[in-house]
């Protein structure tokens, strides 16, 4: 198992936000963390990032457990976080913003510029562009390819599809999926219900902070239930 998550609780300050939160990533798989907004999906990628730490529970990625660990050292272990804001340095080129997140692991470079502008093809047309200029899809790729520069082994991706047009978004779902191809473990945050079961092998739905599904996505879409919870 790639990623487990058991039983936390996260508050922000006095407010308790996820209950008793526990959910699993298979090495290579795609799961979907699925819910209407305000329900805790980022919350709960920022609780496994250690930027939001979970009160009690237990966080173990490959293993080893990340509950009293930090941001950076977090990172360090093969674990990388694309927030939905998409954090992009404004004021430096695609290039630039790829080449600060390069970063080894000390087991070989898997990523390079040049690998992320064959996953990212427009990303190569605009190599000398400044990333404030960048449209919400490019800036979303450039953000996506700037953690890979960081080679992980797990990925997050916070509600990457947010906002963005049809066409960028089916084909930011290709390029989730080769990413899922090449052995990258993907947690997904989306809002996007249509989008994330067809990219997605199982699926968890969050409402007001819990989990109230959770199966493979074949179940999930026959679950008249389960889509209760995100068609309301």
């Amino acid at each position: 198992m790639s990623l487990e998550v058991h039983e936390i609780h996260t508050f922000y300050g006095l407010s308790h936000v996820l209950f008793g939160i526990s959910l699993s990533v298979e090495a290579g798989k795609l799961v979907c963390l699925l819910g209407r907004n305000g329900v805790g999906k980022t919350t709960t990628m920022k609780s496994i990032m250690g930027l939001t730490p979970p009160r009690s529970g237990s966080i173990r990625f490959r293993g080893e457990e990340l509950m009293k660990k930090r941001p950076h050292q977090i990172v360090r272990l093969g674990v990388s976080y694309v927030p939905a804001d998409r954090r992009v340095y404004h004021d430096l080129t695609v290039r630039d913003n790829l080449e600060v997140g390069q970063r080894s692991r000390g087991i070989g470079s898997r990523w390079s510029v040049e690998k992320v502008y064959e996953l990212f093809p427009d990303l190569r047309k605009l190599d000398s562009r400044l990333a404030g200029y960048l449209s919400g899809g490019e800036r979303q790729m450039l953000s996506i390819g700037r953690s890979l520069m960081g080679n992980p082994d797990l990925l997050l991706l916070d509600e990457p599809t947010e906002g963005l047009a049809p066409l960028v978004v089916k084909m930011l779902e290709m390029q989730i999926l080769k990413l899922k191809e090449e052995g990258t473990s993907i947690l997904l945050a989306e809002q996007n219900m249509k989008s994330a079961l067809r990219i997605s092998d199982r699926g968890y739905i969050l409402s007001k902070g819990q989990i109230v599904y959770e199966g493979t996505i074949e179940k999930l879409r026959e679950s008249k239930e389960a889509m209760k919870h995100l068609t309301l």
